[in-house]
This record gives C-alpha cells, sequence and structure tokens, in this order.
C-alpha cells in the first residue's frame, strides 16, 4: 500500500475515532500518530512519538483502532505500535518488495464528510433489500418523500451488524442531494454525550443548544448508549421538542425497541417510540447471497453461485462478518487476479466458520489440549504449570464465547473452579488476544479444528 493510500487509511480511522471520544482527547492523543506500514500478515504499526504515548494508546485506545480498522476489512488482524522521533515523524515510503505485498484496498469508499459525519458509501444504491430490512428500507423512503412529517422520528433498530448504519446514513446522503438547501447530520449517542459534558464544563451549553438545533435532519445511531445518562437525556429531550416543533426530521437506531432500552426517561422513551419504530431481522440465506454478488461485483469480481452461497453460508452471522468474510475473499482474488474457485474460498473460510453449538466441554478440552501438546487430564487438576494455565485460559474463553456456557458451568466442569476464577481468565484472553498476535492466530487455528 502506498504512502498516499495509507494516509487515506488514517484519515478515516481518525474521523472514526473523533466520533468516539472527546475533542481534547483527540487533539492531545491523535495529532501526532500515523500508520508506518501495514505488513503481509494484517499487522497495521502505528507511529507514535514516545513511550508514554505507547503505552496510553495500548491501555486506552487499542481495542477501538481495532475494531475501526476490522470494520474496514477483515485482512487487518492486529495493531503494533513504534516510537517514531522528530524527523522521522513522517510515514516512510514504501519499498518496491513491501508495496507489492501489501494489502489493496478501495480507500476512497471511506472518505468522511467533516461537515455532516456521512459516509459517502451508504447510499441506497449499495443497499440490499430483502424480506428482513423491506419495511425499514419503505419507512425510510417515505421519511424523505415528507421529512419532518412522516414517521417523525423514525426509529430502525435490531441487533449489531443488521445494517441500520447503512440505511440511516444512506436516508442522509439522499437528502443532501434531495434537498440541498438543507442540512443534515450525523452522530453516535456516544458523541452527543460528549459533546454536551464538555459544554458544560466549558461554559458553551448555549452554543451546544444553538449547533443542533439548526439541522434540518438530525441522524443519531446507537441509542441505547443513552441508557443512565440522565442530564444528556433530559438535553436530547428537549432538543427533540425543538426540532419536531419546526417539522424538521428525527432518525435513531438502536440495537433494540424503544420500549426495551433499560434507564431511559419515560417522558424521552415516549418520544422516541412516538413516530415509527421499526426492526431489520435477521438476513435470510437469499438475502445474504445477493449481499455477496453485489459487494463482491462492486470489487469488480463475478462470483460462481456455488462461492456466493459457501460465503453466504459458512458462517451465519451478522451482515458487518459476513463482509468481512467477502473482503477477505477478495483480497485473496485480487492477489491471484483472478476469480477464486470453491475449493480456494473454502479453505480461505476455515476460521471464520463457526463452531457446532451442541459441541460438548470434553471435546474442546480434547481439542485444545491436542492443539497445545498436553495430557487431557492436567486440564482439569489445581496444577497452575505455565504450559497448562494457558491452555486451560484459552478453553474456558472458547466455552464461553463461542458456545454460550455460564461461567459457573464452565468452572464446575473444568475441575470444580470458582466462577470468578473462570471470568478472569476469559477476560485476560480477551485483552490479550488483542496485543498478541501469535496467541491470536492460535484461537484463529483452534477455531478451525472445532467445526
Amino acid at each position: 500500500m502506498d504512502k498516499r493510500n495509507l494516509q487515506e487509511l488514517w484519515e478515516y480511522v481518525l474521523t472514526q475515532v473523533e466520533l468516539s471520544i472527546s475533542s481534547a482527547n483527540f487533539k492531545t492523543w491523535f495529532s501526532n500518530s500515523f500508520i508506518v506500514k501495514i505488513g503481509e500478515d494484517g499487522v497495521v504499526q502505528i507511529g507514535v512519538p514516545s513511550q508514554f504515548f505507547k503505552d496510553w494508546y495500548v491501555k486506552k485506545f487499542n481495542t477501538l483502532l481495532l475494531k475501526i480498522f476490522r470494520d474496514v476489512s477483515y485482512e487487518f488482524r492486529n495493531i503494533e505500535y513504534v516510537i517514531v522521533k522528530d524527523e522521522r515523524r513522517k510515514p516512510p515510503k514504501e519499498s518496491r518488495s513491501s508495496a507489492a505485498g501489501a494489502l489493496s484496498l478501495p480507500l476512497d469508499e471511506f472518505y468522511i464528510n467533516k461537515s455532516d459525519n456521512l459516509n459517502p458509501r451508504y447510499t441506497f444504491d449499495t443497499f440490499v433489500i430483502g424480506s428482513f430490512n423491506a419495511l425499514a428500507h419503505t419507512a425510510a423512503q417515505a421519511a424523505l418523500t415528507r421529512p419532518g412529517i412522516a414517521y417523525n422520528p423514525l426509529f430502525i433498530y435490531g441487533d449489531t451488524g443488521r445494517g441500520k448504519t447503512h440505511l440511516i446514513q444512506a436516508i442522509g446522503n439522499q437528502f443532501k442531494k434531495s434537498y440541498p438547501g438543507r442540512k443534515a447530520f450525523y452522530l453516535t449517542s456516544e458523541k452527543f454525550a460528549v459533546d454536551y459534558t464538555d459544554a458544560l464544563q466549558a461554559g458553551t451549553a448555549n452554543r451546544f443548544k444553538d449547533r443542533y438545533r439548526q439541522y434540518d435532519l438530525l441522524i443519531m445511531d446507537d441509542i441505547q448508549f443513552l441508557s443512565g445518562k440522565d442530564k444528556t437525556q433530559e438535553e436530547l429531550f428537549h432538543l427533540f421538542n425543538a426540532l419536531r416543533d419546526t417539522n424538521k426530521q428525527i432518525i435513531f437506531s438502536s440495537d433494540r425497541s424503544p420500549a426495551a432500552i433499560p434507564d431511559i426517561a419515560e417522558r424521552l422513551k415516549g418520544r422516541l417510540a412516538s413516530g415509527m419504530a421499526v426492526d431489520i431481522s435477521e438476513p435470510d440465506t437469499e438475502s445474504r447471497m445477493e449481499i455477496v454478488r453485489k459487494k463482491a461485483a462492486a470489487h469488480g469480481f463475478l462470483f460462481s453461485d456455488e462461492v456466493i452461497e459457501h460465503v453466504a453460508t459458512v458462517a451465519p452471522g451478522s451482515i458487518r462478518e459476513l463482509e468481512g468474510m467477502i473482503n477477505y475473499v477478495v483480497c485473496q482474488a485480487q492477489a491471484k487476479g483472478t476469480s477464486p474457485d470453491i475449493a480456494e474460498v473454502r479453505n480461505a473460510l476455515r476460521s471464520f466458520a463457526k463452531p457446532a453449538k451442541n459441541v460438548s466441554v470434553k471435546h474442546v478440552v480434547g481439542k485444545v489440549a491436542e492443539f497445545y501438546g498436553i495430557d487431557e487430564e492436567s486440564v482439569y487438576e489445581k496444577t497452575r504449570r505455565r504450559e497448562v494455565v494457558r491452555p486451560r485460559q484459552v478453553i474456558m474463553f472458547l466455552l464461553r464465547e463461542d458456545f454460550n456456557v455460564s461461567y459457573p458451568t464452565i468452572g464446575t466442569k473444568l475441575g470444580g473452579r470458582d466462577h470468578t476464577t473462570v471470568i478472569h481468565s476469559c477476560e485476560k484472553i480477551k485483552k490479550d488476544i488483542v496485543v498478541d498476535t501469535d496467541l491470536a492466530k492460535e484461537i484463529q487455528s483452534i477455531r478451525s479444528i472445532l467445526v
């Protein structure tokens, strides 16, 4: 990946970071960092000015950054931080050999308009309509036809990764085209809460109120994160009234219906549900296949029906995960220069396949013990030998994350351990996997043999 593309990718990442943290934190920690390079193993190397910055990134920002990179492509496997001093602050030019093995991504689609936070890649043209989201799509079109009057507010809800953000941003992008003289703005509820808190502390609350009341279309993502934030909820309540009283369109998204969001004031909850609330359900196989077909075509590839069906069904889950698999297959195809055959795709996506949910604890213990070359019985013993402790923690992590086994049950099955020990082990692996590339690869390999 050449220097220009690295800078474009980093600019996109920064716009996403800026939506999630306060302005002061953003200026403090992200004004002097950049992508140094991306290795062939998918490790992103980020340059920072000092050891203090490096430690802070690992502790405070690594999870956020890794999520953003993986939302772009599953090819990005991990992040490393390197200290780059003074004259070396600018990203180095890639050599021919490193550029040849670097990742290729269409980065021009990730530019975000900083005046409204809308991502131009989220449009109705790229939105795949199926039975799972047809009603939400129809409601979105109605809101665009009569903004501020029909379905105000429009509340879109559904589990993570089902295309809610795509749909609500598509409304924003279409609104800009249909009504060029009006203002649209997109943000997350977390960003709204941070901005409001910063305004209170800076004594600029009135400026904050005026800013958000100027928009003709306000789109707020992940409203469930305002749960328990009483002061921010009150501010949103007053903003809601001000916008709706002047026929300005409001759109919300959430992972659950308005009535199911906990710790939300009843009067605000009533406002959220007062227009049109519609859910996006889990996509059916036919819709998933159409998503694969359309995304592959956007990258210039025509996949066979057999390949499309396999990609669509290998790991049922969110559309975001599906897009990650598509990006992975596309990157493989780009490297080869031709569309992949079914054997290549099956092999490439083995690590994405989710293990069967009815697997036994003993089966997981046996496979992990075999992988690490330890005696299966040692997992159940009270030993603290290093060669046993890590595999045991991995077993606990997999049982919890992949098979949803309860903490007490895991403890009981693995030698009568206390559930707090299991929780500690799971949290430790969850944190280590973010910074330890070898561990991440080990767990990926184990998951592929558990299928």
